[in-house]
């Protein structure tokens, strides 16, 4: 059974968010509205952004628009002028936009892969909110090349997961005096209540990279708002069509065929499989998805990444379309649903509710062997590959409020003949302005987790006496013109796990405090800083009988400038325990980081550096060391309207002794996309990592060398977002092993 005291905690805070906290709402603000037609029949629009059909006289004009970035505050400049125009019919929302400039060889904008439409490019972005409450927004953004990036953003996290892709449809114009775009977005791909809800919210932003980076937004947006969509404004109209719409059912079949050639070092085979993905919407507030038999192989390697010597797991994104859908119902943070823990799902089935007041989703599936679990300590993670199927089940329910949410979650990862994992949560958050200066946000998770299941060191699950332990988590965000200040508290229990979640360490309390004092724009030495912060970071992490594990005390500056350019410097006094009972070394270091767009073709530069003093774990020593991780993006033109994206990534940790054999883990991947139509991309990728303790004399440590290599190259035609053939062939090394894992795909994908 779950320990009753952490259950009453559940219920008590389930309930008690339900209730007083809505009756401290104070009344909403009223709400600037955008214009638009409803067609009481189908449009007959032709898309190809000339914005020239009869329809669009009868769409109203929408023409404000304020500057964000670099300064916000201001009214949009004259020169770069922008409209929007929008149209609703049965079946879609159509956009209509002009964008005046004043120079077009100043546009910026090619070929490039879905979802890498970024501020170095010049585009039309559309935020959609159809559920209206402010917590989640779908979006689009399509650059003057047509080439579209989207996504859905949360606003609790206030981070936007380009995941999902909506079968949106766009043409662009370009123009003496600048371009014109429209963009059809389908009803049945946006998620809305049934019945009477909230009014719709909409934003539409403009990217200006030439006008040192400027964007434009429709609303009034500050920078001391929590998120990004605080201000979006309600469409007029919506309400007419929204009956006639809500009933109208939709389906997509998309059936693949994959055929696989394989040569692992020296073994032949080859194997075809069929799979089906499913989705179907009966109605506006129910959505159904299946698959079946889903085929991954081609979904691009994660990028390298270096932990050092540390023996915690990092998290990694998801890429896998399945696990996308809904994720702004999911809204829960990675401790509580992971989906990297399913690696290869023979079917899975998900069904999501959404309600004017409250939502809901259910997700259950069958994973083969080869999932990763995770059994986390004070200092390190214990990680075990599975040799068995299990099943997966999560189940999850939300309430609505104009200032909070609430909500409820069961977990379940069931291994057979008793072996299992079941955790019950709860989350919630709440936020509100602060005495009319700012505003504040708060939001928690409690679990409970009830474990019998066990791994031997060949990863089969056995059942085991169970064991029940809780977690709490508590974060306090507090914004306004001259801070922006950040508390949060996480206990984890001893026996926690949740193995459809990410917990990689257990028995700790963790506390982080972060306190930003915006000081407005400064004349620095070299250049003029729109945004200056001094910071201070505040983080330690002990066990539950108080150790210290980990404690950062961290002064530094950030500020932002020209070219989109982003740079932080901290000084960190902080110290670092590698095991239980050994000594809490000093580990001073100086950490800095940068994020810029240098130029139109060199167009992103990301890079964290770490310097000073290092703990190798497995040593229990302290010695000179760092870590470094570079991005450098560029973007090349080429006749014919081709063009090249490649993309580069370095990344390095190392530790150097005296007496010791020294540590460094290095990785280095390229992916160049040639683009030859919107349709036809070719990519590669080349990636090798290496790690090591040096094979030196006095071999105190057990020397150790490991090096991967990895090459692919995929040509993939998109005929439209659901009707994709790609071929691609692989080619992967282990250093331990002689010769090499060779592999030749193809596979084909058609919307039905």
């Amino acid at each position: 059974m779950y320990p009753r005291n952490f259950l009453r905690v559940l219920v008590f805070s389930q309930f008690a968010v339900s209730i007083p906290l809505f009756a401290a709402e104070s009344e909403e603000l009223m709400r600037r509205s955008i214009a638009a037609h409803v067609a009481p029949q189908a449009l007959a629009l032709q898309l190809d952004g000339r914005l020239d059909d009869a329809a669009w006289e009868l769409a109203p004009l929408n023409t404000r628009f304020f500057q964000f970035q670099p300064e916000d505050g201001r009214d949009a400049p004259e020169r770069l002028r922008t409209t929007v125009r929008v149209l609703v019919d049965r079946d879609a929302m159509v956009f209509g936009i002009r964008a005046w400039n004043g120079d077009p060889k100043t546009l910026n904008g090619t070929l490039a892969r879905r979802d890498k439409v970024d501020r170095d490019q010049d585009f039309v972005g559309i935020w959609i909110d159809p559920s209206g409450h402010g917590r989640s927004a779908q979006f689009v953004r399509v650059n003057v090349a047509g080439v579209m990036s989207d996504g859905i953003y949360r606003a609790d996290e206030d981070e936007e997961d380009l995941g999902p892709d909506y079968p949106v449809e766009s043409a662009v114009r370009l123009l003496p005096d600048g371009y014109s775009m429209e963009v059809r977005w389908p009803l049945s791909s946006l998620r809305f209540p049934y019945g009477e809800g909230k009014p719709w919210r909409l934003m539409v932003e403009r990217s200006v990279p030439h006008e040192d980076n400027m964007l434009l937004l429709s609303a009034p947006l500050k920078k001391e708002s929590l998120h990004f969509i605080a201000e979006m404004e309600e469409i007029e109209g919506m309400a007419q069509v929204l009956p006639a719409v809500q009933d109208q059912a939709f389906w997509e079949l998309r059936p693949e065929l994959t055929q696989r050639v394989n040569r692992d070092y020296g073994k032949r085979s080859s194997q075809t499989s069929l799979g089906m993905d499913i989705s179907a919407r009966p109605r506006a507030d129910w959505v159904f998805n299946a698959t079946l038999n889903p085929d991954f192989s081609q979904v691009e390697i994660d990028a390298p990444t270096s932990n050092g010597t540390s023996r915690i797991a990092l998290s990694l994104p998801e890429k896998r379309g399945f696990f996308l859908e809904s994720a702004d119902v999911l809204g829960m943070r990675l401790p509580a649903f992971y989906s990297r823990t399913v690696a290869d799902p023979r079917w899975g089935m998900r069904a999501t509710w959404r309600g004017a007041e409250a939502d809901a989703t259910g997700l259950v599936l069958g994973d083969r062997a080869g999932g990763i679990v995770m059994r986390g300590s004070p200092y390190e993670t214990q990680e075990h590959a599975t040799a068995g199927d299990s099943k997966a089940t999560l189940l999850r329910a939300r309430s609505h409020g104009g200032q909070a949410v609430s909500g409820v979650f069961l977990s379940d990862r069931d291994y057979g003949e008793g072996a299992r994992n079941t955790v019950f949560g709860t989350d919630g958050q709440w936020r509100a302005p602060a005495n009319g200066e700012g505003h504040i946000q708060l939001a928690w998770t409690a679990m409970a987790s009830r474990t019998t299941a066990h791994f031997d060191s060949e990863g089969r699950a056995g059942a085991s006496e169970a064991r029940s332990s809780g977690y709490g988590y508590g974060r306090l965000n507090y914004s306004s013109d001259d801070w922006l200040n950040i508390a949060q508290l996480e206990v984890i229990g001893t026996n926690f796990a949740n193995d459809n979640g990410f917990v990689p360490q257990a028995g700790i309390i963790k506390g982080d405090v972060e306190i930003n004092r915006r000081t407005g724009a400064r004349n620095l030495a070299l250049f003029e800083a729109y945004e200056t912060e001094l910071h201070l970071g505040l983080h330690e992490i002990r066990t539950l009988s108080h150790e210290t594990v980990q404690r950062w005390v961290r002064p530094g500056i950030w500020f932002y400038a020209g070219r989109q350019t982003r740079y932080w410097a901290d000084f960190g006094f902080d110290r670092q325990r590698g095991r239980s009972g050994a000594t809490l070394h000093k580990t001073p270091a100086v950490h800095m980081g940068i994020e810029s767009t240098p130029s139109s073709r060199f167009i992103k530069l990301t890079g964290e550096l770490t310097l000073g003093r290092q703990l190798d774990v497995e040593a229990d020593q302290v010695g000179q060391g760092g870590n470094l991780e570079l991005e450098a993006n560029f973007r090349f033109p080429l006749p014919s309207g081709w063009s090249l994206e490649s993309d580069h990534r370095w990344n390095r940790s190392w530790v150097r002794h005296r007496s010791l054999q020294d540590f460094s883990d290095t990785g280095w991947r390229w992916v160049g996309t040639l683009h030859a139509t919107p349709r036809d991309a070719l990519r590669m990728i080349v990636q090798n990592t290496a790690s090591e303790r040096q094979d030196l004399a006095p071999q105190l440590l057990e020397p150790w060398n490991e090096r991967y290599r990895h090459r692919s190259l995929l040509y993939k035609r998109t005929a439209r977002h659901d009707r994709i053939v790609s071929v691609g062939a692989t080619t992967d090394a282990n250093g331990a092993l002689p010769g090499s894992s060779k592999g030749l795909t193809l596979k084909v994908q058609w919307g039905i």
